[in-house]
């Protein structure tokens, strides 16, 4: 995958379109990321000592992979590799071709 967690992203389709935020958490084996104030839902608590009074809370649900793309340089782009002298392997931007540091 080559999105990873504290990176800004974009939602390029479905309800959430034009949406960004940071990635919360990413879910490899499912192809899924939680990102930060995007595709909240509703969910039932029961009373606990945190929440005494229990109820519903809202919070992120994840969202598929490829619905978002990576933000750079205020822009959309995707995500290459480029092997550099001392043979280390770097993240470049595909629209750009700057390297990209988190």
């Amino acid at each position: 995958m080559r999105i990873k967690k504290e990176m800004i992203v974009r939602v390029i389709s479905g309800n959430h379109k034009g949406m960004e935020g940071k990635v919360l958490r990413v879910f490899p084996d499912k192809n899924r990321v939680i990102i930060e104030g995007v595709n909240f839902m509703k969910k039932a608590t029961r009373p606990s000592q945190n929440n005494p009074s229990g109820g519903m809370v809202e919070k992120e649900a994840a969202i598929h992979i490829s619905n978002v793309m990576m933000l750079h340089g205020g822009q959309i782009t995707r995500i290459g590799y480029k092997i550099i002298d001392d043979g280390s392997k770097v993240r470049v931007s595909k629209k750009t071709g700057e390297e990209i540091t988190l």
